[in-house]
């Protein structure tokens, strides 16, 4: 088999090169797991709280609603409704981008996940953590904001950066609708080339340094947040 990578420097027919395409995809897929992840946390956070708080069971089950609805519909048939069926029953959202609708699908897929998650990480603090912030004279969202998740975002991080890198990963079934990420990129580069196999290596080279940036980011993180000689008994994780 002979390797052309010359196929990058080559015009793919609009004044632009292969290379340049797919740095241009590269940009898409970065775009939409990034916008995903900022919902996913903000939403994930939010019903995982939910799951935890005392004397609410009505609030607990609606975000128990919430997380098994999102988690247990598989992502490509979620990204199809938001794309085909909420713009039929919301006229209005037809003139939003396909991007947006993309990057709400995944980003309410995995604040699922996210949510599964922070709910593990706040039931595996000791007790005394609670009964301490409301000694203290916080208030319930206070002992939250102050106590509880800033502890437990320190045991979901390992889970957390999994998950960042799997949503990364899942943002390749945008080219289903037409986004013009990397896997669409390779698709049609390679059909366009016939020089499948440098598309798809280089594809996927793009990918594995993604998730390898957002592993080292994340550890990053966790090293600066770690507390000295805090060990919690039993481990936070998501399903």
């Amino acid at each position: 088999m002979t390797w052309d990578w010359h196929v990058f420097l080559n015009d793919d027919g609009s004044g632009r090169t292969y290379f340049q395409w797919m740095m241009e995809a590269w940009g898409w897929t970065l775009s939409v797991a990034g916008g995903a992840w900022v919902i996913a946390m903000i939403t994930g956070v939010f019903f995982g709280t939910l799951r935890t708080l005392p004397n609410s069971p009505w609030l607990v089950r609606l975000a128990n609603v919430w997380v098994e609805l999102f988690r247990n519909i598989p992502v490509l048939v979620q990204i199809f409704l938001w794309y085909f069926v909420v713009p039929k029953m919301f006229p209005s959202m037809q003139r939003i981008p396909s991007s947006i609708l993309v990057i709400f699908a995944l980003g309410f897929f995995t604040s699922a996940r996210i949510a599964e998650q922070v709910r593990a990480g706040i039931q595996a603090l000791p007790r005394g953590q609670r009964y301490a912030g409301l000694a203290l004279g916080f208030t319930t969202a206070q002992t939250y904001r102050y106590v509880l998740l800033p502890m437990a975002f320190r045991i979901i991080l390992p889970p957390l950066t999994s998950e960042s890198m799997n949503l990364l990963k899942n943002s390749s079934v945008a080219f289903a609708v037409s986004i013009a990420e990397l896997t669409m990129f390779a698709m049609q580069a390679q059909e366009e080339t016939s020089r499948g196999v440098e598309i798809y290596i280089a594809v996927t080279f793009l990918y594995a340094i993604s998730a390898f940036a957002i592993n080292r980011i994340m550890s990053f993180v966790e090293k600066k947040t770690q507390i000295p000689g805090y060990v919690v008994a039993g481990a936070a994780g998501g399903h």
